[in-house]
């Protein structure tokens, strides 16, 4: 079999080529268009820039690419309203096939959906950054422990009620925002439904995201995340560039699912009020972050497992800086936790989104509540809490072995 390409250097072109009888298996676009209608890729076709500078600007307000089962993105450079989305597919297709993108660019908002007609389908990215994008209006929203979830600038969801309906992924080099400009809503976003569809990876891979979740101050049941695996399965997860939120309950890296290792190679940053560095609902075999986690909001706590567990968990260094701004805090049973480089905070008594509730917390370095139970807590580097009142740790809990060196120093209480 002989495969057909068409290069197309203007939008007549362009919308003949993917509607015309016997489309191409590829179509070509040389240079950059504008004013460009919505456009859907016929099942079996591809679509790739000719060379550098190759893009699509589309009309104002207009989605942008439209897949349906099989297709293609290479090489191109989209650009939509940061609201509207660049990518996205048609869920009027029974399955996806194999959806693939490759070293793409867009303004606008790339969305995969399993939803209506599609059961099944596997999608890869390999090289997809997102400048800009809005998806605070993205809906349903996955709801659970008190709070519903913002989609991301991307956004893999299967919403299919039925457990049998599964969709695949292998999705490496993924970045959103810039600094100063960072996503509005969550950043990369992928889940399944409680008790229905699932998303199972074999990789989850991103570069640098700069979100905020645009989340109206006091609100308490809404939460982003910078990184958010909601309901899902993925072997493995790896930030290999820094991850910043800014937003109140912006969480910067979140599981609600199942990962077997989840590593992050750059620091981790929540500049809002009550966003964590790394919370934990769901179930991690080995956590390994190799940079610091750094809060700078009021609540803003550093390391949380509120459910689930994590066998084996090691820091680099956490630290917070405002009241309520907990170091580590954990309420279920876990592994081992090892800290590099010492645990630090900065704050008094505040108010923090716990769950889907305004709780007020002391900012507390290490916090072991009730119904933790650990193997071994060992941190290198000292224990601190610089803030009045506060302790440095807290245990109401069981662990078979702590260890700090360093020394455990609670400034605010006289102690040394």
């Amino acid at each position: 079999m002989t495969s057909s390409v068409i290069t197309v250097t203007s939008v007549e072109e362009l919308v003949a080529a993917l509607t015309g009888t016997g489309a191409a298996d590829e179509v070509r676009v040389e240079g950059t268009l504008t004013g460009v209608p919505g456009v859907t890729l016929p099942p079996g076709t591809a679509l790739a820039g000719a060379g550098p500078g190759a893009g699509l600007v589309f009309a104002e307000g207009a989605d942008g690419v439209r897949l349906t089962r099989d297709n293609g993105l290479a090489g191109l450079r989209l650009e939509t309203s940061v609201a509207s989305r660049a990518v996205h597919n048609d869920t009027g297709q029974d399955a996806l096939g194999t959806l693939a993108v490759r070293d793409v660019v867009t303004v606008g908002r790339v969305e995969i959906l399993a939803a209506d007609a599609v059961r099944s389908g596997h999608v890869i990215v390999d090289g997809l950054d997102i400048e800009a994008a809005d998806a605070r209006d993205g809906t349903p929203r996955p709801r659970g422990y008190g709070v519903e979830v913002r989609h991301g600038a991307f956004t893999l969801y299967n919403r299919q009620p039925d457990p049998g309906v599964l969709i695949t992924c292998d999705l490496t080099g993924l970045s959103a925002g810039r600094e100063g400009a960072p996503v509005r809503g969550g950043g990369i976003f992928v889940s399944g439904a409680e008790g229905g569809g699932r998303v199972t990876g074999t990789r989850l891979h991103t570069g640098t995201v700069h979100a905020d979740g645009g989340i109206p101050p006091g609100t308490p049941d809404q939460i982003t995340g910078g990184v958010f695996v909601v309901r899902a399965a993925v072997t493995e997860v790896v930030n290999h560039g820094p991850v910043t939120t800014y937003g109140p309950n912006d969480m910067v890296l979140d599981l609600w699912g199942e990962v077997g290792a989840w590593t992050a190679h750059a620091p981790i940053t929540s500049r809002g009020p009550s966003g964590i560095g790394f919370v934990n609902f769901g179930v991690i075999d080995r956590l390994t972050v190799t940079a610091p986690i750094e809060t700078f909001g009021a609540g803003a706590r550093g390391f949380n497992i509120y459910d689930g567990t994590v066998n084996t968990a090691e820091f680099d260094r956490i630290v917070t800086h405002a009241d309520a701004s907990v170091g580590v805090q954990i309420s279920k049973p876990f592994g081992t936790l090892t800290v590099r480089h010492g645990i630090e905070t900065h704050g008094g008594t505040g108010p923090s989104l716990v769950k889907g509730e305004i709780r007020t917390l002391p900012a507390t370095a290490l916090s072991l509540r009730p119904g933790s139970r650990a193997a071994a807590v060992r941190v290198d580097g000292g224990i601190i809490a610089h803030g009045e009142g506060v302790a440095a740790v807290e245990i109401l809990g069981t662990v078979e072995e702590l260890t700090v060196t360093g020394g455990i120093h609670a400034h605010g209480v006289g102690e040394e």
